[in-house]
């Protein structure tokens, strides 16, 4: 009972934290991921100490297979645009923007979100995975 009441007291600071390494990846240590894997312990976190079942019911495990394809697609978008507009892949300053330092600042975000999505998303999805084989 004192382990589930620290966990869902901690849960939104880890997430928290998460979001920040994501957030300050193109300028320090850290990136998508890392906090994609920050992100992901978070929910593991939920599941080992509530339970698998209620885990279950509450990540549903199809939205997470649907947002680890989504990460990649936000990364392969992202390249795509940098070739469209006449760069190599991922060459993030020939992106439309005003400035070409705003184009690699926002070109690499979006990298870093969709990396960020696709780990923590895996992450959570091993963990069913590993449950259900021990259950078979």
């Amino acid at each position: 009972m004192i382990i589930q009441y620290i966990t869902r007291k901690m849960i939104p600071f880890i997430q928290l934290y998460a979001l920040y390494v994501i957030a300050h990846g193109d300028l320090g240590p850290g990136g998508g991921f890392q906090g994609g894997v920050i992100f992901g312990t978070s929910l593991i976190l939920y599941i080992i100490v509530f339970g698998l079942e209620r885990g279950k019911r509450l990540f549903k495990l199809k939205v997470f297979d649907f947002l680890g394809a989504l990460g990649v697609l936000i990364y392969t978008i992202v390249g795509l645009l940098c070739i469209y507009f006449d760069g190599t892949l991922l060459e993030y300053t020939k992106l439309p923007f005003s400035d070409p330092h705003l184009s690699a600042h926002l070109g690499i975000f979006a990298i870093e979100v969709g990396v960020a999505i696709t780990v923590s998303a895996v992450m959570v999805v091993f963990i069913f995975d590993i449950a259900r084989k021990k259950d078979v």
